[in-house]
């Protein structure tokens, strides 16, 4: 049953019990946890890293290296977690293994390791995988393709 006496917020949310400038009896009334006057006590204040019109640290420093936007990230995935996830004699792709939820970005590229027992058949397809992987896939009866 639900009263006043229970509630409380969402789980998860982001919510802060702290009200600032409700009063002198909250804790933080009056200048709301901002001092008195001065420019960081006003609307409009600088934003972080300003150095009052001195040239910025950021700035100061010099650019290094570049980024290569074509760059692919790898997430390893394990050989006891596809275990548990797939059926016996499943034929698994890159495709299968975001569907399953074990990988959640679709532009990440999967290299399965050969951490935990394999029981079923598999038929791996079109993945990255370490020797000692391939080696225990193939005891079980499986099939890797490259």
């Amino acid at each position: 049953m639900m009263n006043l006496s229970n509630l409380q917020p969402a789980e998860g949310s982001t919510h802060n019990d702290f009200r600032r400038g409700r009063g002198h009896a909250s804790g933080n009334g009056k200048t709301a946890g901002k001092g008195h006057k001065g420019q960081k006590a006003r609307s409009g204040a600088p934003r972080p890293g300003f150095e009052g019109g001195q040239m910025p640290l950021f700035r100061r420093l010099p650019k290094r290296g570049f980024t290569n936007i074509n760059s692919r990230k790898y997430v390893t995935v394990d050989l006891a977690a596809l275990n548990s996830r797939f059926e016996d004699g499943a034929v698994i792709t890159e495709e299968a293994i975001l569907e399953s939820g074990l990988v959640k970005n679709p532009r990440d590229g999967v290299k399965v390791l050969g951490n935990g027992d394999v029981t079923k058949k598999f038929t791996l397809k079109g993945l990255l995988i370490s020797e000692g992987a391939k080696s225990k896939v193939e005891a079980a009866g499986g099939t890797v393709e490259e």
